[in-house]
Order: structure tokens, then sequence, then C-alpha cells
């Protein structure tokens, strides 16, 4: 067990357990909005329609992102039917080939250690885990960018064969142009940029003999260019939007309610990072260490992970799945520290991780005295929440521990296999308990009176508001009312499919209740009492803390 590195049997029962434990987790919470519901009604809607190249939500055109996530979702409930683990199983999945990846990189890069190393680092790390439980694009394009720089990585190494060089170059470009699909230009841009800046940094002209640059860009388009042809040739508007809206305005201009301070990835790495975030300062400076070769994969890891993360943090746009592709480059990198390091060194690494987990469960009471919740439902989720964080700082604080034992008893391996065990169950311990506040969210506990009160020729109306999750669960698009936001461009396109003026729905409201025809309508606490004073006839099916349902009879 103290080579552990060496073991297949072991290296293959890691995965496979790790494999197994992430898809399980997949399905034990509610889709949150708005993300979540957003992602995974594009996708049932696209199941339903049959329609796989324009992209809508809420039965409206919606181009801001690529469809490479519609697509697989779709092929998922197709497979599987319709469910929370089913509108996960492709983040999961990324999430999955990252780590085996990253891990097969460092071991043909690297070594076999390495390779261990870097893959329980990436598999455990907070961001990069529950990134990977989240039915958003994060991961997708995530997902996509490690096979691109771990086929880069393999394929460039000193040692590759012709035929090895061929094979992952081509490998290579193809996830850039996944990565493409999967949330637009930055697929392409992201790692040309890093290419451009490592043979600058390392002086490595000749790399730029060994990329098979004519097969890869035949490659690349030939499984990127034919939805965007076909999307464009459907809708001409398409193309404006979708290049210079969201790529170009979105990157320099303000205005999209995501901006953020200069520092503010660099406060979130702390998190993103746990529990190996103290390794962070180190691993970094040893990544700009010259090797002996031609090729600098050390450099290349540094770069990709350092320019990445500088571009988002310049981009006037900001969220804080924009950074969780450099965590596959902070993996590569802890994992090379944690190969190098003596065994005093990981020592102290074990004792800070334990640290770590006491700091965490020492603030966690003192943060929750300290907030103000705006509702009770709101402070009842914080008070469920903090059981479960709580065990996550204590599983961290063990894990720690447990590691400085291993490494007394010089278990290298079992001692970083330990912190990443922790790891890994501390983040779903967050995830689990972050339940309570995702059914309020998304309002799933209103929707047996709402289902009780809908027949397939009820109208339903979502007035000032668009709840993204209940729209999935409740299986049918709804008439917007007083509400663009982000149908705003597809609006454009079809008017037709919202009432732009709350006095139109009144009187459309009015008129059926005359004729008989069943309404129902999701709004705001505050749109009802406007409602109200307003005279309209209507009264309540359901209500929670966020919002209410009303029928018209």
């Amino acid at each position: 067990m103290r080579e552990l590195h060496a073991s297949k049997a072991a290296m293959w029962t890691l995965f496979g357990l790790f494999v197994v434990l992430t898809i399980y987790a997949l399905g034990i919470r509610t889709l949150v909005p708005p993300d979540e519901g957003r992602y995974a009604e594009m996708a049932r809607e696209m199941f339903a329609s049959g329609d796989w190249i324009t992209t809508r939500l809420n039965a409206i055109k919606y181009f801001e992102k690529p469809p490479l996530q519609t697509w697989m979702n779709a092929l998922t409930f197709a497979a599987f039917g319709l469910g929370e683990w089913q509108a996960r199983l492709w983040t999961g999945l990324c999430g999955i080939l990252g780590v085996g990846m990253t891990a097969w990189a460092g071991r043909k890069v690297f070594g076999p250690r390495v390779g261990l190393y870097a893959g329980l680092v990436l598999a455990s790390s907070l961001f990069w885990l529950a990134s990977g439980q989240i039915n958003s694009l994060d991961m997708g394009l995530s997902g996509m960018m490690t096979l691109t720089l771990a086929s880069l990585l393999i394929a460039q190494r000193d040692e590759a064969t012709a035929s090895e060089r061929r094979n992952w170059m081509l490998v290579c470009w193809a996830g850039m142009a996944l990565a493409v699909l999967a949330k637009g230009l930055i697929g392409l841009v992201l790692p040309g940029a890093v290419l451009i800046l490592y043979s600058l940094f390392a002086r490595d002209w000749r790399i730029w003999s060994r990329l098979h640059l004519v097969k890869g860009t035949l490659l690349f388009f030939a499984i990127a260019a034919p939805w965007f042809i076909l999307v464009a040739l459907r809708n001409p508007e398409q193309p404006y939007f979708f290049f210079v809206h969201e790529h170009f305005q979105r990157f320099m201009m303000k205005g999209h309610k995501r901006e953020g301070a200069w520092y503010y990835f660099l406060v979130l790495l702390i998190p993103g990072m746990l529990p190996w975030i103290t390794l962070l300062p180190q691993s970094l400076a040893a990544g700009a260490r010259r090797q002996a070769g031609a090729f600098q994969p050390r450099l290349m890891i540094l770069v990709w992970a350092v320019f990445i993360f500088l571009f988002f943090s310049y981009s006037t746009s900001k969220l804080p799945g924009y950074i969780v592709p450099i965590f596959p480059a902070l993996a590569l990198l802890a994992a090379l520290l944690l190969d190098a390091a003596s065994r005093r060194q990981r020592m102290v690494f074990a004792a800070l991780v334990s640290v770590l987990g006491l700091a965490v469960l020492l603030a966690v009471p003192i943060t929750l005295a300290l907030i103000t919740a705006r509702d009770e439902a709101h402070l009842a989720a914080l008070h469920g929440y903090q059981p479960w964080v709580m065990a996550a700082g204590f599983l961290v604080m063990a894990g720690g521990l447990l590691a400085l034992l291993h490494e007394r008893q010089s278990r290298r391996d079992l001692a970083v296999l330990t912190v990443a065990v922790a790891g890994f169950l501390a983040t779903h311990s967050i995830l689990a308990g972050s339940e309570l506040y995702g059914q309020n969210r998304a309002g799933t506990d209103l929707l047996p009176q709402i289902q009780a009160e809908l027949k397939p020729d009820t109208k339903l109306y979502s007035v000032g508001i668009y709840e993204q999750s209940l729209t999935f669960y409740l299986q049918r698009p709804v008439t917007l009312v007083a509400y663009t936001d982000e149908f705003a461009f597809g609006l454009k396109q079809q008017p037709e499919l919202s009432m732009p003026a709350i006095e139109t729905f009144i009187t459309q409201w009015k008129n059926d209740a005359k004729t008989g025809v069943r309404s129902l309508a999701i709004i705001s606490l505050d749109r009802y009492e406007d409602l109200k004073h307003r005279g309209v006839p209507m009264h309540v099916v359901a209500e929670d803390a966020r919002r209410m349902i009303i029928a018209n009879l």
C-alpha cells in the first residue's frame, strides 16, 4: 500500500469508486435556478420538439450559448427520462473525464506518482468537484479544455513517438472544437493564446511544426462548423448576436449584471482549491523552473493556469465558474510539488489541512450569528445548512490529522489519498446540505398544488418573473408578462410569445375568467399586492416566501 501509484488494480479501483460516487450524487438535489433549470429546460424542449438546430428556452429562440450541453442533456433525457441526475449527467461525465485526463497526462509526462497525485487533487478540489455536480456550462467547457491541455502535454513530450504525437494532437484539436461547441470562441482563443505565450516564454519555436496544423484544422472545422452553418441558415439573426454581442460586447462592456473587482477570482481561489490551497504559492513558483529537454511541460501548465486566470480577471463579466478550466493545471502543479517535497514539508502541509478544517468549524457558527436573513425560510435554510458545513470542516480536520499520521510512518501515497478523500466527502457534504436552499429557490414544494390545478388546456402565465426550474418541473413553457431580461433578443424575433404590458395581461385574464378558460399565473409577492390593488379577480393556489400561484377561476 505504500506504493499505491505502482498498483494498477489500486488505481483503477480508486477511479471506479470516484466514478460511481460522482454519478450517484448527481440525483440527490433539486435543480437550482437559474442555470440548472435553464439548461435542463432547454434540453427538455429540444427533446420534445425534435429540433436539434435552433436552441430555445421557454419556446423562445435562445442563442446565448452553443448547443453541446443541450444536445447531451436531450440525449440523456431520451435515453433515461427526465430527472435531476439525467440533467446533470453530462457535467458529471465531463468532471470525471477531466480527472481521468489530468491523471493520465501527469502519469505520461511526469511519472506514475505525479499522475496519481494530480488525479487525487483535482477529484477533491471544491470548485472542480462542485462544478461537476451542477448543470451549467462551466464544467462542459472545462472538461473539453482539459482534454485539450492533457492531449497537448502528452503529444508534445520529448519521448513521444511520431504516431503518438499525431494521434494525441488530433485529440487535442477535437477537444478544442468541442470546447467551442460547449461555450463559444473561448474554447479556441484560450488554448491558442496559451500556445503563443508558451512558445514566447520557452522560446520553443519548433512546437509549431509538431501541431499537425493541416489535419488538425480540418478536424476542428469538421466538428465545430456544421452547427454554426445550419443555425445561421435557419436563423440569419444568430451570427451577429452570438459572435459580437455574446463574445466581444460581454467581455469588454459593463451592463451584464456580472461585474466584479479585479481581485474577484483571487478571492474565489481560496475556497475553490480547498483542501489544497496551501500548496498553491509554492506550486506556482515551481512551475517556472526550467526542465531539461526541448518541451517545457511545467511552463506550459503554468501559462495555462495564469493566463486564463488573468484573462477572466480582466473581463468585465465575472462569474465563479469562469475559472474552473484552470484547476486541472493547478492540480498538476500541486502534484509536482507533493512529489518533490520532503517528508517534513508534507507533514507541514498535512498539519495546515487540519488547521483549515478547524477554522471552518470555528467560523461557521460565528458567521451564522452575524447574518441577518431576509425571511424565515431563508433563515431556516441557513440553520439547516450549518451542520453540513461543520461536518465538512470536521472531515477536513480529521483528514489532515490522519494524513499527518501516515506521513510520520512514511506512507506518502496514503497521506495524499487521505486528504483527497476528506476533501471529496467534505465537498459532497456541502452540496447535500444545500438542498433546503435549493428547494426554496426552485419552488418545488409548490409543485403538488400547481399540478393539481394544471390541466392540458390551462393557460400558464409568469408575471414579472421567470422561474427557471419550475418551468422544467412543470414540463411546459409559460407566457411571459412584463418580463424580458435574457429573452430580449429572442422576443425581438418572436414578440407574439410574450405580453410586454401588464394591462394586456389583466384584460386577457379577465376575459379568460368570463369565458370559463382556466388560467394560472406565477407572480412575486409584490406583484400580487399590485394586482389586488387593481381589483384583478384571483385566488391563491399556492405560495411560499418567494412567489405565489394564482388562478382566475
